[in-house]
């Protein structure tokens, strides 16, 4: 039965609350973006007004500073004065490898525990459980003697190291759900026909899981961006990816434009995650419901 015929059948009153619910919801899931873009490009004595929060709808104070209801004074503070520009490309950096190595071991070592017969493929899992499940800052912590003493903390291969090992047993699990949805006929077949095992793999198993990649390599790629704990932790100010040069922003000691620059990095970083879930929004869905199905 379709949506439309399901609308039709449902009382008038009951398809006007469904709706108004709907409308609601939306509004107040996208309401604290779209008031921190609005914001940003106020001062700091309109966004943050004490006086009367309509000083942030019309620019009071911007218009006396800067002679404009609006201003892009954060954002040429934030990315340039600050060199914003830097943490973004250090993100970029870590974000793509880690998700790059981590879809490369994940897919290898999903696929050969979701194949194996063996009873350590379960014991395999289990430990990358818990090792999932464990606090990251406590994983961090073990890792930083070593570190200093190596003479490689604060720079960016550190990280990546680090935040591969600690994102692996997700992308491990999650990507052997998505294989055992995919029956062994399809690797035998291809076997059959000349194939080699890696050449199953490679030719017929992954073109055929893609969405579960797609939806894997995008959670990786997530952890990666959003990290604070790790990125804090491991690396040098002069190679601070943008959640911890945000913090920076906002440090114990506030100077004049700080908060404005902070509030225009959180917009610069967070339209990049809406971009990249509204391109992938179809390979992500398909790829959860594959992965929540076994064949």
């Amino acid at each position: 039965m379709s949506y439309a015929t399901l609308t039709q059948k449902r009382p008038l009153p009951l398809n006007l609350l469904i709706s108004l619910f709907i409308i609601l919801w939306v509004v107040l899931a996208a309401f604290p973006f779209f008031w921190t873009v609005w914001g940003s490009f106020k001062v700091e004595p309109d966004f943050f007004s004490r006086e009367s929060w309509w000083n942030a709808i019309f620019g009071t104070y911007t218009q006396a500073q800067t002679g404009g209801t609006f201003t892009g004074d954060g954002y040429y503070g934030a990315w340039v004065t600050r060199e914003f520009w830097r943490a973004v490309m250090n993100t970029a950096i870590v974000t793509v490898s880690v998700t790059v190595i981590s879809l490369t071991l994940g897919t290898l070592g999903g696929y050969a525990l979701a194949r194996s017969g063996q009873r350590y493929a379960f014991w395999i899992l289990i430990a990358a459980l818990v090792f999932r499940a464990m606090p990251h800052i406590t994983l961090v912590s073990g890792y930083l003697l070593p570190f200093f003493q190596l003479n490689i903390w604060g720079v960016l291969p550190t990280s990546i190291i680090v935040l591969v090992a600690i994102n692996q047993p997700f992308t491990l699990w999650m990507l052997h759900s998505f294989f055992l949805s995919i029956p062994k006929d399809l690797d035998e077949s291809a076997m059959v026909d000349g194939c080699t095992r890696f050449q199953a793999f490679r030719m017929v198993i992954i073109p055929v899981m893609w969405p579960g990649v797609v939806t894997t390599g995008l959670f990786s790629f997530l952890l990666a961006y959003n990290d604070f704990a790790t990125t804090s932790m491991l690396l040098s100010a002069d190679n601070q990816t943008m959640v911890p040069k945000i913090s920076s922003f906002l440090g114990s000691v506030q100077e004049a434009g700080n908060v404005m620059y902070a509030v225009a990095a959180v917009v610069s970083a967070t339209v990049p995650l809406f971009i990249l879930v509204l391109f992938f929004q179809r390979q992500i869905v398909s790829g959860l419901t594959a992965g929540a199905v076994k064949g």
